[in-house]
This record gives structure tokens, sequence and C-alpha cells, in this order.
């Protein structure tokens, strides 16, 4: 196995875009792709895992990864209004949406000449995602990209104060969908701080309320559930509106390093949906590293809002992954 890939990071999370050495990648669609790389037709006992899977968990697992990976594997849109589509994959699978992978392929795009951009201005990057379709606005001051805008799938809320009981106490939390589902309360209510040496305890909080609303009726038309926890603080409102510090905490336990692209626009739906986010403020959403992405509700909808969301994503390396015949480890291994 020979594979290529150019890294991104977004706003401190990583983001591994597959370049070459890839499998054929069978389907119609977008929706199709992630269901065949999936494994979609196996069973629980005997999983079929596709040629694609077998790249994801090399490229998510050490030695050549490690478990807070994420990527995606660039495949065909859907039709000719988009510039290309992409699988989104991390160490457990594959999500429906990824906001902070958005902005780092809108990058991609646009450094790599494979979208045209002008030297000063802003060049329009537009993705078929598992979701539906996205874009990412890249804007660019001599001929570098300084920051890129994700405009979102709609984001509607789904539920408010889900009680919930837990090893901490009963809780309350809310769900928003944009692009997939994410749960969201205050850290404060499990007497925590979104603080670095609080981690441990958070992804551990964060995991028993994903597993907590598993088979909830509020998602009862979402097959995957919740993708998401956000557990934030609330601090001192901008001159342009709210301000919060958040950590997600998807899939099995992993830790967003970012503010979190789709998390974000979930925090704007359930900020305007109470008031607390008007038409011409912004969100400030720092993550638990400190970076920052800002936010804002562009449109309203019958089926949700639709919201953009800025940061800065950076290219880190390009990179040949093989794996040799002889090694013992395989396609790698997760601690």
């Amino acid at each position: 196995m020979n594979i290529t890939t150019t890294d991104y990071h977004t706003a401190g999370e990583p983001f591994r875009i597959v370049t070459g050495g890839l499998p054929p990648v069978p389907g119609d669609s977008v929706v199709e792709r992630r269901a065949i790389a999936i494994g979609a037709g196996g069973t629980a006992t005997s999983p079929r895992r596709s040629a694609l899977d077998d790249v994801r968990r090399l490229l998510t697992r050490e030695p050549r990864g490690h478990a807070g990976m994420y990527g995606g594997f660039v495949v065909p849109a859907d039709d000719d209004e988009a510039d290309f589509g992409v699988l989104f994959w991390h160490k457990d699978g594959y999500s429906t949406a990824c906001g902070h992978g958005t902005m780092a392929l809108g990058a991609w795009a646009v450094d790599t000449g494979r979208v045209p951009a002008p030297e000063d201005g802003t060049a329009l990057v537009r993705i078929d995602v598992p979701s539906g379709r996205v874009s990412a606005t890249v804007h660019r001051r001599g001929g570098r990209t300084t920051a890129v805008t994700f405009r979102n799938v709609p984001t509607r809320v789904l539920a408010r104060k889900v009680e919930l009981d837990t090893s901490r106490g009963p809780l309350a939390v809310d769900l928003a969908h944009s692009g997939a589902v994410y749960a969201s309360l205050p850290a404060s209510a499990l007497g925590l701080a979104v603080a670095p040496e609080q981690l441990p305890e958070l992804t551990a909080a964060g995991r028993e309320i994903r597993a907590a609303l598993e088979g909830h009726p509020a998602l009862a038309e979402y097959r995957d559930g919740v993708y998401g926890v956000i557990l934030y603080d609330e601090l001192p409102d901008m001159p342009s509106g709210p301000h919060q510090r958040n950590v997600t905490v998807f899939a099995d336990g992993q830790i967003d390093r970012s503010p979190c692209g789709s998390g974000t626009s979930a925090r704007l739906a359930l900020l305007a949906d109470e008031g607390a986010l008007r038409p011409e403020q912004s969100l400030r959403h720092d993550s638990i590293i400190g970076t920052v992405f800002t936010g804002r509700v562009r449109e309203r909808r019958p089926d949700g809002v639709v919201t953009e969301v800025t940061g800065a994503a950076h290219r880190t390396g390009e990179h040949r992954f093989v794996l040799d015949s002889d090694d013992t480890l395989g396609a790698g291994f997760l601690l």
C-alpha cells in the first residue's frame, strides 16, 4: 500500500487529505460512496470492511496517525455544480459533516490551483458531503490564503432540555442537527470547566451523555444518532456578540482541538433560537486550546438557519505512507 496525503490543520484540528493511492471508490453519489466505504451489507458479527476502510485505518492509527486524527477521501461531486465531493473519516469511522475539514479542503483546493482564485479577494469552493452541499469561501491577500468561511447546510433545533440520568446526576441537554446531531450543555452543569487539565473528566462525561441519548425519540429519524457532545463555558460578551469556549467530544471519545465547525453551527442555531444571538451579531467561539472561530446566522429558512463559520486553515505537510508486507503491526494500533 502506497498512499500520499496533504495535511492541514484548522484551528489546531488535523485534516489529512488523501491525494493518491486510493483504491477505486464505487458509487453514484457521496452518500452511496460513504455507505460502501462503511461496508454496508455486512452483519454485526461479520462486518464487511471495504478497501477504502483499510486506508482509513492505516492513516488514523499509530505509528502513521493517532487517536485524534481526522481526514477525508476526495471523490467526484454529485453533479457539475460542485467542485468535488468528500468522505469524512476519523479513528472510529465516517462522519456526515465536518466544518473544520471543509475549511481545510477549501484552502487546499485554492492552494493547489484546483479551484482558481485571485491574488486578492475571495474564491468559492463548493463541496458535496454526506449531509448535503456546503461551501468554503477562501479569503486571499497578497497571493496567500488568510481565512476560510464555511457555509453549512441548514441547521435546526431538534429538542430543548432533554433530561438524562447520569453518574453526575440529572442533566438537561439541547439537541441540534447541523449536518450531524450535536448535544449541548454547559460544562458547569457537570461541575467542570472547559480547561485542558479537566479534559479526562470532560471526555468521560461526553461519552456518557452520548451513550445516554442512544435511542432517544428526538433522534428517531437520525440513524447515526448523536455525533458530538458540546460542553461549553459562557464568557463575557464581546462588542460583536456572545463569547463561548467549548470542547466537543465526538465519536468514541475523540476530542476536537478546534472550536468544531459543524458544532459551531449547532451553537449558533441554539443561541438564535433562545434570542441570545441577534441577526447582526456574531459568536466568538473558542476551543479548549485557545483557537477561535467566528460564526453568524446568515439566513432563516423553514428547514433551519443557514450559518457561516470563519477560521484559519494551514498546511502542515505532505506525506507518502507505505505498508510493508513484512510489518507485523499491519495497519497499526490505537492507544
